[in-house]
């Protein structure tokens, strides 16, 4: 058994950190998380590790719902990928994995990009990283957001991660070959987007019934819930009426698409922490990214305020490096108005019960699955101690050390 003591203990749940706490992990679960004096005795044959935190903050281990593996960051560039071989690129998620699991990230969604194999190879313990679920491809039609064909006639759309349908029949049968590999997600794209090449924001993706016709199947097949990229209003329209699970970006939300969302029980995605730097995946990207990323961060705080659901992704890889997710959640602190304590809960509980594994992660209560963050200070006061990563103290993922910058002896 492990004993985390002398701790501020920040659970996930948004109530008031315990000042004076106790966390017990035995087998990979968690035993007892509250204050220490309520912290039962441990039996001697358990011979219990104690491991004093000197009053810095334990938290559940964090989420990032919107990540892109397959994709290098500031580090390179996604052209790249079409001139090495498919096995090298595998190599190259290794570094990008590790950094994400020692920023404190235990677990992550990727939206598109990295199949099953990597997301199992993870949890047999092939390589390390955070938990992943995963949606391997993104859809959209012909010209739209998943669409990646160059000018010059060659086509990225599948090394990139991109495929292709244009009705709803063709939809459901992609849909279905994809539940079929074991997905955890459908991701479509709704509206156009920033870094493809041939579309915009502004303009409609993926259809109304399209959407609905992957709702549908990913319903059927196993409860799976579908991702919708949408940023511009056509886009986010069609994914909210046909009942998406999650909006991702939702930059040009509209009050009454808000309440609406409220009402569906739908979440948002809000990842700001692309918006800090412009989009370099094309030249296209950079004037479109110029204008969405202004109004991403204007829009936010509204959708705070109306009670919508904020979950914490950062399509990291693609404009933020691996690695660098929790800056999130100080953001949502600066621009959606939330407390650092709201904010928290956003990249912990409200993301977990996103991604449907709350009944194990997202909090740290007796029964759950022991991943555990330490945090320098107390990020309930300052939200941004959380990205910083020399500030990740200790990382636990199923109580097995994941990253240790403050060298306890655990």
């Amino acid at each position: 058994m492990i004993v985390l003591h002398n701790a501020r203990l920040i659970d996930g749940n948004g109530g008031e950190p315990v000042p004076d706490a106790t966390v017990q992990i035995a087998d990979g679960t968690i035993a007892y998380a509250g204050p220490s004096s309520g912290a039962p005795a441990v039996e001697d044959d358990h011979a219990p590790v104690a491991v004093d935190l000197q009053g810095n903050t334990v938290c559940p281990g964090f989420f990032d719902v919107h990540v892109h593996m397959s994709l290098p960051g500031t580090k390179g560039s996604p052209i790249m990928a079409a001139m090495v071989p498919p096995s090298y690129r595998y190599f190259q998620l290794i570094d990008r994995l590790k950094a994400t699991v020692e920023a404190g990230v235990t677990t992550v969604r990727d939206l598109m990009g990295v199949d099953v194999g990597v997301r199992d190879a993870v949890a047999h313990g092939l390589i390390e990283g955070p938990r992943l679920l995963v949606a391997d491809r993104m859809l959209s039609q012909t010209g739209g957001h998943a669409d990646f064909h160059a000018p010059s006639g060659v086509d990225g759309t599948g090394i990139i991660g991109g495929s292709l349908v244009d009705t709803p029949d063709e939809a459901r049968l992609r849909a279905r070959e994809l539940l079929r590999e074991g997905v955890d997600v459908i991701k479509v794209a709704s509206s156009g987007g920033v870094s493809s090449p041939s579309d915009d924001p502004d303009w409609l993706g993926a259809r109304e019934e399209l959407v609905a016709a992957l709702v549908e199947e990913a319903a059927n097949y196993g409860g799976r819930p579908v991702a919708a990229h949408a940023i511009g209003l056509a886009g986010i329209t069609a994914a909210v009426k046909a009942g998406v699970r999650s909006i991702e970006h939702g930059y040009a939300l509209t009050d009454e698409l808000r309440k609406e969302m409220v009402e569906r029980g739908q979440y948002l995605v809000p990842t700001l922490l692309e918006t800090l730097h412009p989009d370099t995946a094309t030249p296209q990207a950079v004037a479109k990214s110029t204008k969405w990323h202004e109004i991403a961060q204007a829009s936010i705080r509204a959708s705070v305020e109306a009670g919508v659901k904020i979950a914490v992704g950062t399509d990291a890889g693609l404009v933020p490096d691996h690695g660098t997710n929790l800056q999130e959640i100080g953001l949502l602190v600066k621009h959606g108005g939330m407390t650092p304590m709201q904010a928290i809960v956003a990249g912990t509980r409200t993301s977990a019960e996103l991604c449907g594994v709350d009944s194990t992660l997202g909090t740290l209560e007796a029964g759950k699955t022991a991943d555990v963050v330490v945090v320098k200070g107390d990020p309930s006061i300052d939200a941004d101690l959380v990205g910083d990563n020399e500030n990740i103290l200790l990382v636990l993922k199923e109580g097995k050390t994941k990253s240790n910058r403050g060298g306890f002896t655990v």
